[in-house]
């Protein structure tokens, strides 16, 4: 049994630490709120991001950063990518070096765009012990025992392969991948491409442009992706496409539920102060944007995607534009591994 420490009450911490309690390990489940830590202790429940799922009594519920880091085995972290650093910077003195940190948070830190990973270790100093992890986990069913699939990836082998033994269960299976960098960039990525496939289903566009949206999106993803260091076959598996898939088509997902209202007539401002909570696409459309001019890749949907969100571009003109851009031939992003 470990001591667990999860960073972050929203829905996949609390699922997470569902998955960790059933599997018999000593769970502190932290929340920055005191009010909402005692909602939780009360009631045993998390209306608000995961209602109708019950935490087991081997979940401690605390609102003390320092209790929850303190002896910790392994800490997950569950924050929305702006507030990694902050989180790890209050809680460095009580991090034992050992300790193995997991990230879930699927974005880069805006101004220096690095990875959640280089910020933690940024922070802490012992790469070594850090560890990301991704794939198509959308909390709703994670909490329910929905048979659900991962990637795990790592600085090290050995600090992936004990994350990976610690959160396997019967219903949650756990691959490692030795690509950290691929993982962590399709995490983030995917989300523009969610908000993009949100944007055409709200206009009302069919299966085509879905479809078309989200295979030339893991183009445009995968060739970002092997500039900055990760490789192809990342792109094909759960980080990569099984994430988009999941993010582009589920009922779930922040991502394409803001794309959808936009679509719609919305404006993002009222859109996010209606949701309440962080959609981490928004922040990264503006990251991408930035990346594939630094590294001079052509990421034409972000790139529409950006303007329509923050130059008001009219999403019926950013389809058109789309449509009618130069010929060009599929498969140009693996040319780069030539």
């Amino acid at each position: 049994m470990k001591k667990i420490a999860v960073i972050g009450a929203g829905g996949w911490g609390t699922a997470i630490a569902l998955v960790l309690a059933k599997k018999g390990h000593e769970v502190v489940l932290w929340t920055r709120r005191p009010e909402f830590c005692a909602h939780l202790l009360k009631t045993r429940e998390n209306t608000t991001y995961l209602p109708g799922v019950l935490l087991p009594a081997n979940i401690n519920i605390i609102s003390s950063l320092e209790q929850a880091a303190a002896g910790s085995d392994l800490i997950v972290s569950a924050v929305p990518t702006k507030a990694v650093r902050e989180i790890f910077q209050a809680c460095k003195d009580y991090v034992h070096r050992n300790t193995i940190i997991v990230s879930l948070s699927k974005g880069f830190e805006q101004k220096s765009f690095l990875r959640c990973s280089q910020v933690i270790a940024e922070v802490l100093g012992n790469r070594e012990r850090i560890v990301a992890l991704s794939g198509p986990n959308h909390a709703e069913e994670v909490a329910r025992d929905i048979p659900t699939a991962t990637v795990v990836a790592g600085y090290s082998l050995s600090a992936a392969e004990a994350v990976q033994e610690i959160l396997m269960t019967p219903k949650f299976r756990v691959y490692t991948n030795p690509d950290l960098v691929g993982v962590e960039i399709a995490g983030a990525l995917k989300n523009i491409i969610a908000l993009a496939v949100g944007v055409c289903d709200g206009i009302g566009y069919g299966d085509n442009t879905k479809a078309a949206l989200m295979t030339r999106g893991i183009a445009e993803i995968t060739r970002l992706g092997l500039k900055m260091g990760a490789q192809s076959l990342t792109f094909a598996g759960l980080a990569g496409i099984g994430d988009l898939i999941a993010t582009c088509t589920s009922k779930h997902s922040r991502n394409w539920q803001t794309g959808y209202a936009l679509g719609r007539g919305e404006s993002l401002e009222e859109i996010l102060q209606r949701t309440g909570m962080v959609v981490e696409g928004v922040a990264t459309t503006a990251t991408a944007a930035e990346l594939a001019r630094r590294y001079q890749v052509s990421m034409p949907i972000a790139t529409a995607l950006w303007e329509v969100i923050f130059q008001g571009k009219s999403p019926h003109l950013a389809v058109t534009e789309l449509m009618l851009r130069g010929k060009t031939r599929e498969g140009e992003e693996f040319a780069l591994e030539q």
